[in-house]
């Protein structure tokens, strides 16, 4: 059986911004946001004490173990565990377009050819936390 841990932070990191939310242990995001990356480390360790955290979560693709040694530079002192990213772009696109429905006429176009207004990191992220959920307690590596 799983147990379900606290609250958590996700980080989607890239190399021009970094993609945050904090997540409940029910998969309720809480906050969402987008930092440049030069502001990522900082807002990171700041949304952690904010609200918490007890553990991140961080994409293993893009920039990965360079944002979990500035995270811990920028003093954040949670588990930092990797999470699979792979297609996770495209299940933010889906979780934003379930959350934010078209409007009008784009309601008519299939979902893969709308490109949503405005940057997703956030969301990805959120998608990093709800696969960190996912997991059993076994199958998680932390760093």
């Amino acid at each position: 059986m799983t147990s379900k841990p606290g609250v958590i932070l996700a980080v989607d990191p890239g190399t021009e911004r970094w993609g945050l939310a904090v997540v409940r242990p029910s998969g309720e995001c809480v906050v969402r946001r987008v930092e440049v990356a030069a502001n990522g480390p900082s807002a990171a360790v700041r949304l952690a004490q904010q609200h918490s955290a007890v553990v991140a979560v961080v994409g293993d693709r893009t920039a990965s173990r360079q944002a979990m040694q500035l995270m811990r530079q920028a003093g954040i002192s949670l588990p930092i565990v990797p999470v699979n990213e792979h297609g996770s772009t495209l299940e933010a696109r889906q979780l934003y377009y379930e959350e934010n429905p078209p409007g009008c006429l784009l309601r008519l176009l299939p979902r893969g050819l709308l490109s949503p207004p405005v940057p997703i990191d956030a969301y990805a992220a959120h998608v990093l936390a709800l696969r960190y959920l996912s997991t059993s307690e076994g199958e998680r590596s932390i760093s």
